[in-house]
């Protein structure tokens, strides 16, 4: 981690599709850490304190019943997404990197070489982007416990918690495509180095 810290760059973050849709809870059923949002505005103010680009990401699904359709009021982002984007992009599918305007163009313009992904949910759109980003060469850091996700039913017809999931993810991800951290360690790496003592990707997912 001591390269984010030390890194004369400005990482951007990444907020991906953190919509008013996504509390209708008769839609998606279940979920997990119910911190999520409380630690998304934790880094969107370090962003802002420090003035570092920050990426707001808005799903517009193609399905008119989907709480994210455009024409839903579940379209609008939640609370927490406060102030303006440096970039506001519109996506239908799960990676941000597919999307208008086009992410990759706009963070290479910028000369953008490290990405922070946060948001909903942790194995659909963010894991996605992140497997993207980390394939196109970004130093990717995702902040595990600034997203959430939802119980599913595998193929097999029994459940999958929300919690076993984003475990599952923070798994696929760790030194595969990302560095994979909590909020607090993130910060803590952003501070100064050292912080490398503060990263825990195990036991993650619990509400």
């Amino acid at each position: 981690m001591s390269e984010l810290a030390t890194s004369p760059q400005r990482p951007a973050l990444i907020v991906i599709d953190v919509q008013r849709g996504f509390d209708d809870v008769q839609f998606w059923g279940p979920r997990d850490n119910l911190d999520c949002e409380r630690n998304i505005s934790t880094l969107l103010a370090h962003w802002r304190d420090r003035q570092w680009p920050v990426v707001f990401v808005q799903h517009d699904s193609k399905d008119p019943d989907s709480p994210l359709a455009p024409a839903s009021a579940g379209h609008e982002f939640k609370d927490v997404v406060t102030g303006s984007p440096d970039l506001l992009v519109h996506k239908s599918v799960n990676s941000s990197f597919h999307g208008t305007p086009d992410l990759d163009d706009w963070l290479r313009s910028e000369g953008i070489e490290q990405v922070v992904i946060c948001g909903i949910t942790t194995n659909h759109c963010c894991e996605t982007t992140a497997r993207m980003a980390g394939n196109l060469g970004y130093e990717t850091y995702f902040a595990i416990d600034a997203t959430h996700t939802f119980d599913r039913i595998s193929p097999e017809g029994d459940k999958v918690s929300a919690a076993t999931l984003s475990r599952i993810t923070a798994t696929n991800l760790d030194g595969e495509f990302a560095t994979v951290l909590r909020t607090a360690a993130l910060l803590g790496a952003l501070a100064g180095p050292g912080a490398e003592q503060a990263r825990e990707p195990r036991g993650l997912g619990s509400s």
